[in-house]
């Protein structure tokens, strides 16, 4: 199982992630690329730790909604967000060069990781930008999702992902944010969940019912208070439990 985690979610001055603490325990690096969170200073710094400790680089693309952090669901047509999506792939792949690796796959981010579930259209175009931006990206969501349907179709690598710390709906969606206990911040219960996913490939879903969850990665949001110290947690029940942990691709 892969482990991931949103990383670079600064903008100058302000920092959100703990960045070197998750570099240590995750495999996969989301890192935001300047639509939602992140700067090239910060890009540049998260690459570099990236790099030196082997964890893989992933683009986390976003709506372009710095002040709403990219969780605002916008209608971008879809020349201009594929557009976009290759700029902030192109973006990222700079310093993920300049640090002696590559940028390996792609994540949405927020609105957008949501919107390309049900959104056809939406999907297609995030895929589109992907594949603007050469190099056969693997296309990171959730399971069923039209986003991983449209980069099957196109070729790509597409790699299914859970959430150690967000609810789920009976229909294996996750549960809107602004609604209550969309967030799951009891840390004992995202290990429980994390090992459950892993092994059982299932989730207790919002309304108690058991909730299939095939998944190749594990997400654990980096903008969660203590979430460094929940990963560490996460990855060593999942060692314990007799998980290999490693990178997808």
């Amino acid at each position: 199982m892969d482990l991931n985690a949103d990383l670079g979610e600064g903008f100058g001055r302000w920092t959100l992630t703990d960045d070197e603490a998750l570099l240590a325990c995750v495999t996969s690096a989301n890192v935001a690329c300047g639509f939602h969170a992140g700067d090239a200073s910060v890009m540049r710094r998260v690459c570099d730790a990236a790099a030196a400790g082997g964890v893989r680089i992933g683009a986390q693309v976003s709506y372009r909604d710095l002040a709403g952090f990219g969780r605002r669901s916008m209608d971008v047509p879809p020349d201009e967000l594929a557009a976009e999506i290759a700029y902030q792939i192109g973006a990222l792949r700079v310093f993920a060069e300049a640090a002696g690796s590559t940028v390996s796959y792609v994540k949405p981010h927020g609105a957008l990781y949501n919107r390309t579930v049900h959104d056809e259209q939406q999907a297609a175009a995030v895929v589109a930008g992907v594949r603007l931006a050469g190099g056969g990206l693997a296309v990171l969501g959730l399971p069923g999702s039209h986003l991983l349907a449209h980069a099957s179709a196109a070729g790509l690598p597409a790699v299914e992902e859970a959430f150690a710390d967000r609810a789920y709906t009976a229909q294996g969606t996750l549960v809107p944010r602004g609604e209550p206990g969309a967030v799951v911040h009891d840390a004992d219960e995202v290990v429980r969940r994390s090992v459950g996913l892993a092994l059982d490939r299932a989730v207790t879903g919002a309304d108690g019912a058991r909730v299939p969850v095939e998944a190749r990665s594990l997400c654990v949001h980096g903008d969660t208070p203590g979430a460094a110290a929940i990963a560490r947690r996460v990855r060593a029940a999942l060692e314990k439990a007799g998980v290999r942990v490693e990178a997808f691709t």
